[in-house]
């Protein structure tokens, strides 16, 4: 018998499911041999194995099943049910909740909304600059400016730098001094570099292109070889390496200059390089003076605010306020992203403050923390119901229960509950109640007392909050945090163990949603308790000064990643995030989806449990690889990985910038047109083209005019500005200072920041360029030659996004949420396998935790990005019909919530130790049927579902059901649970501890999972609403299809 047992449960897997018989062969099947037999005539004929007489049973199932029998060896059993009726309307109206908050306002595409929302924009402005730090930096962007152009208008300075001395503003706009020093500084060493190489290689080409008298006579090609390929090669740097952009855009400008202003095939000006050299260099050192002279910030700010704003969404979480739920999870998922961000700006450049680096980060991952446990608990679930509550007021309390705590379990028709089973909730919730008020209250404290310690720490607290009168005693929080939690526990445990309770009390689900609420907020509790240590150390070596930081972000994870400012200048903030957000999920998917699953060996010998490694052997396999082994190919799988990337958007987009800069700059090499176009510096235009061309968006409808009209309203003003006064420079500069201030704020802190960025550059270039021509030829010529330019490489490089490999929000919004689709379908596989139903001594690591919440993080942040991305689709003009964003918005709450179903069975997972699934082999050989098929059940219907959205293909109208296997598998596990009980093999202690098992795992763990069925079935109906259903009597169509 002890040898049975030593063989496990892996010996049991290769045993036929339960109820599944074999059967003998009718003789008269036998005749099917003949057909298939193999041997030669000389072989000897095989001898006929005995076969048993057959039953009446055996017979019939012969006779009805032709000899064909189900061995269920690896498959599942797939139940089909007829598919329920769907209400299209009422579908629509959840999705409509569910709808983020750009929707909430009005089209922006509307014209009779055109109007009224600028002019609410304009008082928001007007607002927030006379109010807030806004104002600050927009000071700072427009010194730096101001002075430059003031010197530009100065006679002697103009003649010493010559014509283009105008680049001296334009350096000082690119790298304004609107950043953190830190910024400022890696701004201006890149800025530089990228300066000093596109001269460079501009330099190189023009040696080239006037080296021989060959090369004389194509010089316009040798110049147009030469940019092509080195724009080709910024570009695709440009959007390889994110950290490079301030770089890149600097050296696409000068290369332009060199090579298409005042270029010629007889000589080569030299000076020219200079003259655009010095005063880039000059601008730069204007900005740099600014940003460390007037209110400088050394990063401590952009870190404060980030705090403060966590603090203030954590202190919402605990559900002390009466917000919308989904709101409030959202701004906690919104605030798990944004602190790691905050940290990695903080890093990813010098700093001075009073935070260690080190600190922030454990800083990060506890507030992170926090925030994970905070999303598990259950704001649907109640404290008391609010009838009851009032019933107890006055029972055995002195202590009155907060409104704020009243939270009704369900707002759905409940069944009537009998006298019993209301006492026995008074009973419990009159114990539990007071407790958890004072643990929450505790909470409460502790989040504002190191909110406030962080605040003045930072040196912020006058300008940010919170308030004086709240304490900043961590110390005193965290006794008092701890003395609750203590409390809590001893009352959770006297309440288990108290004769009152029965031991059917989990046969109440609303006695059993009381304990389920006590569990998470116990765990909030602990990671604030974490949180409160840290503060505390924090503030106990609180350094007198300020400290210098070096950059310590890795060198090739920050080439991927740039400060905040960097991200906002240079436009398409939410489509870049949403690419490297879910490039960052692809590699650690792809992590899961290639380990090497190895099966349990088929013997039973010692030799092959030792030889084999059981810690990827689960009950459902992680990856089956073909025997072609990659760590043998390496050398070709990178040869393939390098051709495979050159295929990318990275490519793509240099070849199709390379191409709309070289087609615009055909003019600058013809003879013919060497007068107008250095005349004239038309060579802007390619400028414009090139600083406009975005790598993921490339620009809609709305884009088009608005940086259209940005650069007319430049180049006229700047007209308007020469005409008023007559060339009056100090006119010029008045009307710098009108037109500049609210273009500069649209650049550097709006949400349109390119439109910005043109219309600073045409009224710089034009107006400049006008003071320099004093009059010859007129202003007007100037203005509108100039103007024209950059209006056609902006219409040009928007329409070449359009026309060559175009970013179109809803195409991607519905790749993006198949693909969420189906990595959530790993993410549940993965768990299972690994926090369920793993082998004995197989139980999941600190590592294996620790690398399931980091995957977690980012699936959160991809579920932010692709609410983002749906924001964007609003900008989007479709021709044959308007998008409608309700199934999508649809789908992806409900993948989220499928996604949060799996996180808090995870959790659950790691309270639960069942003896009847490792610990008895035959017990759970008998689940294991029902385990299988309740497992790919869902998995089969999210492949489905992931691959009929991507492929933008209808959903089969029958699929698999799976809360049918999932009843099963219940209705089983409580027949074993109560074999098991009345076996009497359990000892006093395990059935105590049964009776946590039912706070714990048969309400969290089991409802989890039974949520992700709930949410396949949503899933199933948001996706055929939007790419249909097969079958003419499809359901899923509307009117206004």
């Amino acid at each position: 018998m002890a040898d049975n047992q030593e063989k496990g449960f892996s010996r049991l897997l290769r045993h036929r499911s339960p109820n599944i018989r074999l059967h003998a062969r009718d003789p008269s099947v036998g005749s099917l041999d003949r057909i298939f037999e193999t041997r030669t005539e000389s072989e000897a004929p095989r001898p006929q194995a005995y076969q048993k007489s057959m039953t009446s049973e055996d017979k019939h199932y012969a006779n009805n099943s032709y000899g064909v029998t189900e061995l269920r060896d690896g498959f599942f059993d797939a139940i089909f049910l007829p598919p329920e009726e769907v209400d299209f309307k009422y579908l629509m109206k959840q999705a409509a909740l569910t709808l983020p908050y750009a929707f909430r306002k009005k089209n922006p595409l509307s014209v009779r909304n055109f109007l009224p929302k600028q002019w609410h924009e304009i008082k928001g402005v007007f607002r927030r600059v006379t109010t807030t730090r806004s104002g600050i930096r927009l000071f700072k962007s427009f010194l730096a400016f101001f002075i430059a152009y003031i010197l530009c208008l100065i006679p002697v300075v103009q003649e010493r730098f010559g014509r283009y001395c105008y680049i001296m503003v334009i350096s000082t706009i690119i790298n304004h001094p609107a950043r953190t020093i830190g910024a400022q500084v890696d701004g201006t060493i890149l800025t530089i570099l990228g300066t000093a190489t596109g001269l460079g290689w501009g330099a190189f080409g023009l040696w080239v292109s006037t080296a021989s008298a060959t090369a004389r006579v194509g010089y316009g090609g040798i110049l147009a070889v030469f940019l092509f390929i080195y724009v080709f090669i910024v570009a695709c740097l440009r959007t390889y390496y994110i950290r490079t952009y301030q770089a890149v855009i600097c050296a696409g400008i000068a290369i332009a200059y060199t090579c298409l202003a005042e270029v010629s095939g007889t000589e080569v000006s030299w000076s020219k390089l200079l003259e655009y050299g010095i005063p880039w260099v000059l601008g730069q050192a204007i900005s740099l003076v600014i940003c460390c002279l007037v209110v400088p910030d050394a990063g401590a700010r952009p870190l404060a605010v980030a705090l403060h704003q966590a603090f203030a969404v954590m202190l919402d979480g605990l559900g002390l306020t009466r917000l919308e739920n989904m709101t409030t999870r959202r701004r906690l998922t919104q605030t798990f992203v944004s602190m790691s961000q905050a940290y990695r700006d903080l890093v990813i450049d010098f700093s001075i403050t009073l935070f260690d680096p080190k600190d922030v980060q454990t800083l990060r991952n506890l507030i992170q923390g926090v925030i994970r446990s905070l999303h598990s608990s259950n704001s649907e679930a109640m404290m008391i119901e609010k009838q009851a509550d009032r019933q107890l007021e006055g029972v055995g309390r002195d202590l009155p229960i907060l409104d704020e705590f009243v939270v009704d379990i369900d707002e759905k028709l409940r069944m009537p509950m009998s006298d019993e089973e209301r006492k026995l909730i008074k009973f419990v919730a009159s114990n539990l109640t007071e407790p958890t008020e004072k643990l929450l209250l505790a909470m409460k404290s502790a989040l504002q007392s190191c909110d406030a310690v962080l605040m003045e720490m930072c040196g912020h607290r006058q300008y940010l909050g919170p308030s004086e009168d709240v304490s900043d005693d961590v110390l005193g929080s965290l006794v008092k945090l701890r003395k609750c939690i203590i409390a809590f526990s001893n009352c959770q445990d006297s309440v288990l163990a108290s004769e009152t309770l029965p031991p059917t009390y989990a046969e109440s689900s609303e006695v059993v949603k009381l304990f389920a609420y006590c569990r998470p907020v116990h765990q909030a509790a602990t990671a604030i308790e974490a949180l409160l240590v840290k503060v505390n150390e924090m503030q106990q070596r609180r350094p007198k000064y300020p400290k210098f930081h070096l950059p310590s972000y890795p060198f090739w994870k920050a080439l991927h990643r740039t400060n905040a400012q960097v991200r906002h200048d240079r436009g398409g903030v939410t489509a870049g995030s949403y690419f490297k957000s879910f490039s960052d999920i692809a590699v650690i998917i792809q992590k899961i989806k290639a380990r090497e699953f190895q099966p349990l060996p088929r013997e039973a010998d010692e030799k092959s449990n030792k030889e084999h490694d059981t810690s990827y052997a689960t009950m459902t396999a992680d990856e089956l690889e073909d025997e072609w082994s990659i760590k043998k190919n390496y050398v070709r799988h990178e040869i393939w990985g390098i051709l495979h990337r050159l295929q990318g958007f990275e490519t793509r987009f240099g070849l199709k910038t390379a191409a709309i800069t070289s087609l615009l700059s055909i003019p600058a090499w013809l003879p013919q047109s060497h007068g107008w176009w250095d005349s004239y510096e038309v060579w802007w235009g390619v400028v414009m083209a090139w600083l406009i061309m975005g790598p993921r968006t490339g620009g809609n409808i709305q884009d088009l005019f608005t940086r259209a009209l940005c650069a007319f309203l430049g180049s006229l003003w700047a007209g308007l500005s020469y005409a008023a006064g007559n060339g009056n420079r100090y006119v010029i500069a008045v009307f710098a200072v009108i037109y500049m201030l609210p273009m500069i704020y649209r650049y550097t802190q709006s949400t349109h920041p390119r439109s910005g960025l043109v219309g600073c550059i045409s009224f710089t270039v034009v107006s400049l360029a006008e003071v320099a021509a004093e009059g010859k030829p007129s202003p007007v010529t100037v203005a509108a030659t100039h103007g024209l330019a950059m209006i056609i490489g902006v219409v040009a490089s928007i329409i070449v996004n359009w026309i060559l490999w175009p970013f179109v929000a809803r195409h991607d919004l519905r790749k993006a949420t198949a693909t969420m689709l189906f990595y959530c379908s790993i993410v549940y596989r993965s768990i299972v396998s690994r926090y369920v139903y793993y082998e004995e001594g197989n139980e999941p690591t600190k590592e294996d935790i620790q690398a399931s919440e980091i995957l977690e993080g980012r699936l959160r942040e991809g579920f932010v990005r692709l609410r983002q991305l749906l924001g964007l689709t609003r900008h989007e003009i479709r021709l044959r019909a308007p998008f409608d964003p309700l199934p999508y918005s649809g789908l992806i709450d409900a993948c989220e919530r499928f996604f949060d179903y799996i996180v808090t069975a995870r959790q659950a997972s790691l309270f639960y130790h069942p003896h009847f699934i490792r610990d008895n082999t035959e017990f759970a050989a008998d689940l294991l049927g029902h385990r299988r098929d309740a497992i790919a059940t869902i998995l089969t219907n999210l492949y489905v579902l992931s691959g009929a959205l991507r492929a933008d293909r209808k959903v089969p109208k029958y699929l698999p059901n799976a809360a049918a296997p999932r009843k099963q598998l219940l209705d089983q596990m409580r027949v074993l649970e109560t074999e098991l009980s009345a076996s009497g093999k359990l000892s006093a202690d395990e059935k105590n501890e049964g009776r946590k098992w039912a706070q714990i795992y048969s309400y969290s763990y089991n409802e989890s999972l039974t949520g992700c069925v709930e949410q396949v079935e949503e899933l199933e109906k948001f996706t055929k609403a939007i790419v249909g259903e097969q079958g003419f009597d499809c359901t899923y169509m509307d009117a206004s299809w």
